[in-house]
């Protein structure tokens, strides 16, 4: 869409090394990736009463998947992000969000299991 709009090819890359960042699948390793993950990734620090809404969302979302397998899955995301050394990139968002990101991942995969 963007190269259709006239955007340069650098350009459009540089937007789907950005968006692709989001999916999680590894470590941001630019400064904006980074910043962008960290935001994207900021509603795991979230108050809890806020997180524990999200959740609910999420499994809303989900509807459709039977609640065994919601589990599993949704446990398996969630302990990915547990188990990584640091959950945010960068200084501001983990002095802000990490201790909240990982008490909230805990109660949430204690959730999943049972």
């Amino acid at each position: 869409m963007l190269q259709g709009h006239g955007a340069v090819p650098a350009a459009v890359q540089r937007i789907d090394e950005l968006i692709m960042a989001t999916c999680h699948s590894a470590l941001p390793v630019t400064p904006d990736a980074q910043l962008l993950v960290d935001i994207d990734l900021s509603i795991l620090g979230a108050l809890p009463q806020r997180f524990a809404e999200y959740e609910a969302q999420i499994r809303q979302e989900y509807a459709f998947v039977p609640e065994d397998i919601f589990r599993e899955k949704r446990g398996e995301i969630l302990r990915a992000f547990l188990d990584r050394p640091v959950i945010y990139s960068t200084p501001h968002f983990q002095a802000a969000l990490e201790a909240r990101a990982r008490d909230n991942l805990r109660l949430a995969i204690a959730g999943t299991s049972g």
